[in-house]
């Protein structure tokens, strides 16, 4: 299936595992050496506390995409004990956090 930017940005990222809803796509990552696509940017999420600043957005690995549906990206993240996603890396500024 091919689809483009601007279809993939209309879908809604879901996590397969606990069914939470991630946001809509907001970038896409490539390999400019070899042209692969290496993973999904989603928002990161917002605490009610603190709902003016902008938090880290969510990177999400291609090897984590379950399914790209007509509607919707089913992924598959796992937390560590609820303290956040695993194998995933937080992006600010363009640079990734550990």
């Amino acid at each position: 299936m091919d689809t483009s930017f601007l279809e993939l940005r209309c879908k809604e990222v879901v996590n397969v595992v606990d069914g939470r809803r991630l946001g809509h796509i907001v970038d896409v990552v490539f390999n400019l050496e070899n042209g692969y696509l290496q993973g999904l940017v989603v928002p990161g999420e917002k605490s009610s506390w603190n709902f003016f600043k902008n938090a880290p957005e969510l990177f999400i690995p291609v090897c984590q995409i379950v399914k790209v549906g007509e509607d919707a990206v089913l992924v598959e993240l796992f937390t560590n004990n609820g303290q956040g996603p695993q194998t995933t890396a937080y992006i600010s500024g363009g640079k990734k956090k550990k």
